[in-house]
């Protein structure tokens, strides 16, 4: 049996690409892979936030700073899936160029594969895999944030949410739900027009929001283009984390991340279970003919499914 532990210790960047091939198939290796890691302990930074904010020049820059703190960095870049190949779309490596050489750099395109809360099923997993490598910071950047696309607060340590002058204000934020999910605030492109407004605005909107943890969430004006504010974003994120563990919020959210994932699991693993069973598609085509109603349907499946769930067990 190989020593996955030992192996991905030494960091070889086909290792670790290998390792998380499989444990995103959810393959038999996989999951042994998955037995014989540690619990991650890398800070996981999430970074989210409307299309068109520049998040993918805001993580290269802020791998930049990390990497100048003396910090192995590790990317997670979940994109939309393609229809066809269920492959990721966007390819965010292609953006991030001036840290393909680096060594202590790692990023990885994950296909979002339909899965909504704009991460992926196995992404716990593959920050599990990258802990494990020795990297120090993780950075997920999410395809996106909106109504439903919010869960990347309990998959990160540390959330940013970037926005930029005219992305929408401080209401539409409060509708999206951003400002619950948001640990940090980043307003980008704060070269333009309109952005101390958007700041202003977000600080007032954070000012009024009830039920505060003890952590203000700071509002950085940042310029990714050119690197501008992306010291003081780095300070923040160091403070943040010294917060949540002086606090005792690191092992709390850290435990809550384990909660969700078993929870999604399980319900993903019994998803597949009941929609491959041939009398899903019996029940389907009874309740299309009018001979049987949807509620007596799933009453049926739901009774049939646990039947057989106890007779396994």
């Amino acid at each position: 049996m190989i020593n996955w532990s030992a192996v991905l210790g030494e960091g070889g960047s086909r290792d670790i690409a290998r390792a998380i091939t499989a444990v995103e198939n959810s393959s038999e290796i996989g999951a042994e892979i998955l037995a014989q890691l540690p619990m991650p302990t890398a800070h996981v930074i999430g970074l989210t936030g409307p299309p068109g904010v520049g998040k993918s020049t805001s993580t290269s820059a802020l791998v930049g700073k990390l990497r100048a703190n003396g910090r192995r960095v590790a990317v997670l870049a979940v994109d939309p899936s393609s229809p066809f190949s269920k492959g990721a779309l966007l390819g965010d490596r292609i953006r991030m160029q001036e840290h393909a050489s680096d060594a202590g750099v790692y990023i990885r395109s994950l296909a979002a594969r339909g899965h909504l809360g704009g991460l992926t099923e196995t992404t716990l997993d593959v920050i599990t895999v990258l802990s494990a490598a020795g990297f120090d910071s993780i950075i997920v950047e999410t395809v996106g944030v909106g109504q439903s696309e919010i869960d990347i607060a309990s998959a990160a340590d540390t959330t940013i949410v970037i926005t930029a002058p005219g992305m929408g204000d401080g209401i539409q934020a409060a509708k999206a739900g951003i400002l619950e999910i948001a640990d940090i605030f980043a307003v980008n492109k704060a070269d333009r027009d309109g952005a101390e407004v958007a700041v202003r605005e977000l600080k007032s909107m954070i000012s009024l929001a009830p039920g505060s943890t003890g952590w203000v969430p700071p509002v950085i004006p940042t310029v990714a283009t050119t690197g501008e504010g992306f010291e003081e974003l780095t300070s923040a994120i160091a403070d943040h984390l010294s917060y949540l563990q002086e606090s005792g919020d690191l092992d709390r959210r850290r435990e809550q991340r384990l909660r969700d994932y078993l929870v999604a699991r399980a319900i993903a693993v019994a998803h597949r279970q009941i929609h491959n069973r041939e009398a899903a598609g019996q029940l389907a085509h009874r309740v299309a003919g009018g001979d049987l109603s949807r509620a007596s349907a799933l009453e049926l499946l739901v009774s049939e499914f646990s039947v057989d769930e106890h007779q396994e067990n």
